[in-house]
């Protein structure tokens, strides 16, 4: 029997692991013609899933990508050397079918089931004990939203009422609003006289700070910023969302919160190198915009510099790199340089679900 894994992750695929453009439905065609070795990974994002696999985690891929690509897909992880538990596609065939159109871009009423279920699975099929999740997308679709939804919902920070009318405002069809209700009731269900994921209406917001607090947030979002949205747009969404542009900082993010060590950072950083002309300079850059941000508390930098025999050759300065960066933001601020505010750390504030669920009904803020 396959070990419990310490953390489950979930992948998006396109933009997130995959470079792949839907600006018409020329792009569409290409994109599903494709061989798979004409797919291209986003830079680093191949390494990181194959780290995160190496510590055992358990890997589920969520993606908007139609069921007929599957086989694809799967040879193009494949080829990157990545192996996953769980590969979810989207049924576009049969929405087609049902002239659901609408359900093509929608992502409420796909990947929120498919999230809720997964979980469900996890939990009274497979056994998986209550652990960490981290939660991967891009700021071109509803990821941000949805995953927040569903972190919430998992946190009991988000009672069925309130889902009711999400869903309601998101347009999400009956049959689907009975699916997610009935997969957040079996969430809830006690278990062997315990409760299960936030209980009976359990206090979420005392549970996600009790697990913040100690390092390892039950839920970190991490949101690749393809179509280079201002990290202000997620705000509101943090601290437990990062908005990130390479996987160096998704990397130093984990690192931070004690998912991985610090040399799987440094191989990350180390490919990006090797492959797609990073420097030394971009990779402290990175760091030192991941702490403006208040997304860093210094524990990734203590770990680089304690795993710095591990490293390998080309990136083993990292942590000098940084140390120099910061101190030359520390004397730009003693001279009267505006600093950047820093977010604080801790429990995220409540979310309007009601109107982002409007504002991305139907997946017509997706940005192209």
């Amino acid at each position: 029997m396959k070990p419990a894994p310490p953390l489950v992750t979930r992948w998006d695929l396109d933009k997130t692991y995959l470079r792949t453009e839907f600006h018409t439905l020329g792009d569409l065609l290409r994109a599903a013609l494709e061989r798979p070795d004409q797919k291209r990974a986003v830079p680093g994002a191949a390494r990181l899933l194959r780290e995160l696999a190496h510590v055992g985690a358990r890997i589920h891929i969520l993606s908007g990508s139609p069921r007929q690509m599957r086989r694809a897909i799967a040879e193009r992880l494949s080829l990157d050397g990545v192996f996953y538990d769980e590969l979810t596609l989207k049924p576009n065939l049969q929405n087609l079918l049902h002239l659901r159109f609408r359900a093509l871009k929608d992502q409420l009423s796909y990947k929120l089931p498919a999230l809720l279920e997964a979980r469900m699975r996890e939990r009274h099929v497979l056994g998986v004990p209550p652990c960490p999740e981290i939660l991967l997308g891009d700021d071109s679709e509803a990821d941000a939203f949805v995953y927040s939804l569903y972190a919430d919902l998992c946190s009991g920070r988000v009672d069925m009422e309130q889902l009711e009318t999400v869903l309601h405002a998101g347009r999400v069809d009956s049959a689907i609003t009975e699916q997610c209700l009935a997969a957040v009731r079996s969430l809830r269900a006690p278990r062997d006289g315990k409760d299960a994921d936030g209980g009976r209406e359990r206090d979420g917001r005392h549970e996600e700070a009790r697990t913040t607090a100690s390092g390892r947030a039950r839920f970190r979002i991490l949101i690749h910023l393809d179509q280079q949205t201002p990290p202000s747009r997620f705000a509101s969404h943090t601290p437990r969302l990062v908005p990130f542009y390479n996987y160096a900082q998704a990397a130093l993010i984990l690192v931070d919160d004690g998912h991985l060590p610090a040399v799987a950072a440094y191989r990350v950083a180390q490919e990006l190198c090797d492959q797609f002309r990073f420097d030394l300079d971009a990779l402290a850059r990175s760091y030192l915009d991941l702490k403006r941000r208040g997304h860093l508390n210094g524990r990734a930098l203590e770990a680089l510099r304690a795993a710095r025999a591990e490293a390998p050759t080309e990136v083993a300065r990292w942590p000098d790199r940084i140390s120099e960066e910061l101190r030359k933001a520390e004397a730009a601020e003693a001279e009267g340089a505006p600093a950047e505010a820093a977010r604080p750390r801790g429990v995220p504030a409540p979310l309007d679900y009601v109107a982002l669920a409007a504002h991305h009904r139907g997946g017509r803020n997706r940005r192209r």
